[in-house]
């Protein structure tokens, strides 16, 4: 076909965004014997895909069990590091919560992994489908829709091509393209932080805990990685980033020392530093007419409790299980179930993320015995640490089913 022909033709469900999200959503589908067409900017491969890079996923449960049940975690577990404990603190208060994984009655509260290795993992699944057109590199450039449904103009290697589609799937990201041609708004946030993400050795071993610190400064984090490795995550104010993005290592590292202190006794060898500056993008509604928006195009919220791409899965398998048992994919009281289901998950883990952002890193001195006996509250506390433990976990509200199967 030349570069001047269009070719047409149509599918049950168009996700626009092959990202972490975008192909969790096709491979669901193609599970469940949904054909879908997947639309992605980069080429088919990990190094050319942004979202497949070099941060530290902290997967909850459900994630992996939700990752299990689509057959990706078989290609994932070998380069994932369980969490088996968790501790939270603030620098210069007393009080700190921990949670402990053999007392809530599993084996891991979740597992770290890089996105990268993810990133690998989804495209060897994505390799196995059977029912799924994927399309990368190409470039949506207009959508139409009608009564039935969306019809995309898709720019491709091979030319132009028209996909009709029941149901139009928005997953390509924060600024997103879908969301805007559907006239849904979102509401902004500019945290004016910026992260920083490396691995680094401490000098103790981790024994599979993960630590989150915060200050005045932002939170700084700890994740467990293989051969003794830390995933380090380092919040800075804005105004500060490029000059420790200057650092040299050494500097860095102390930098990151004092942040989050000696509790792994002295830190060394960081690794290559990535820079992320931290907004929340929040759509003001998930559903239009034929169409849904999942992951970080229907919420981007802070990093804090590394809730990102767990919630975007379960958007995924939510949308998956609900397209399934239907006739039509499109079908306006199927997307406003999707919606209603996601909204206790999605309210609840957005109130978390911008709750403690904004609470334990406020720099108001008299918030600081209210926030130490809060940790202590949390620490004694049983049925509360137990909630709360199952919503970090990610079990809240209505889950998807796939992420349940797999419980113990």
């Amino acid at each position: 076909m030349s570069p001047e022909q269009t070719s047409t033709s149509r599918t049950g469900v168009l996700i626009v965004g092959g990202g972490l999200v975008g192909a969790s959503l096709a491979i669901a589908l193609d599970a469940a014997g949904i054909a879908a067409t997947l639309v992605e900017a980069a080429a088919p491969r990990a190094g050319a895909q942004p979202s497949y890079d070099e941060r530290n996923l902290a997967l909850a449960r459900a994630t992996v069990n939700g990752l299990d049940a689509i057959g990706v975690w078989t290609h994932a577990a070998a380069n994932a590091t369980p969490i088996r404990h968790i501790r939270v603190s603030r620098a210069g208060e007393f009080g700190s919560a921990r949670i402990d994984a053999a007392k809530q009655g599993v084996d891991a509260l979740g597992w770290t992994l890089p996105a990268r290795e993810l990133g690998e993992a989804l495209l060897r699944r994505l390799d196995a489908c059977t029912r799924l057109t994927r399309l990368a590199p190409a470039t949506l450039e207009a959508l139409e829709s009608h009564p039935a449904g969306w019809r995309a103009r898709i720019r491709t290697a091979d030319g132009e091509r028209t996909v009709d589609a029941a149901l139009l799937v928005g997953a390509d990201g924060t600024e997103s393209f879908v969301r805007s041609q559907l006239g849904i708004d979102a509401e902004r946030l500019d945290y004016e932080q910026t992260l920083f993400v490396a691995a680094v050795t401490p000098e103790h071993d981790h024994a599979n805990r993960a630590f989150e610190r915060f200050s005045d400064a932002g939170p700084v984090a700890l994740l467990p990685l293989a051969e003794r490795r830390c995933g380090l995550v380092l919040t800075v104010p804005g105004e500060q980033a490029e000059a420790v993005a200057a650092l040299g290592d050494d500097d860095f590292i102390a930098l990151a020392q004092q942040r989050f202190g000696w509790k792994l006794g002295r830190l060394t060898r960081p690794g290559k530093r990535h820079p992320y500056a931290i907004r929340r993008v929040v759509a003001r509604q998930l559903i239009g007419p034929r169409a849904v928006l999942v992951g970080n195009a229907a919420q981007t919220v802070h990093p804090i409790g590394a809730q990102g791409f767990n919630l975007g899965l379960r958007d995924a398998l939510t949308l998956s299980e609900l397209v399934a048992a239907a006739e039509d994919p499109g079908a306006a009281d199927l997307l406003q179930r999707y919606a209603a289901r996601r909204a206790p998950d999605r309210e609840g883990t957005m109130a978390m993320s911008h709750g403690l952002v904004r609470l334990a890193c406020l720099e108001q001195p008299l918030l600081a015995p209210l926030r130490s006996l809060a940790l202590l509250a949390y620490d004694r506390v049983s049925p509360l640490q137990h909630l709360l433990a199952r919503h970090g976990m990610g079990f809240r509200g209505e889950p998807p089913h796939a992420v349940l199967e797999r419980l113990p």
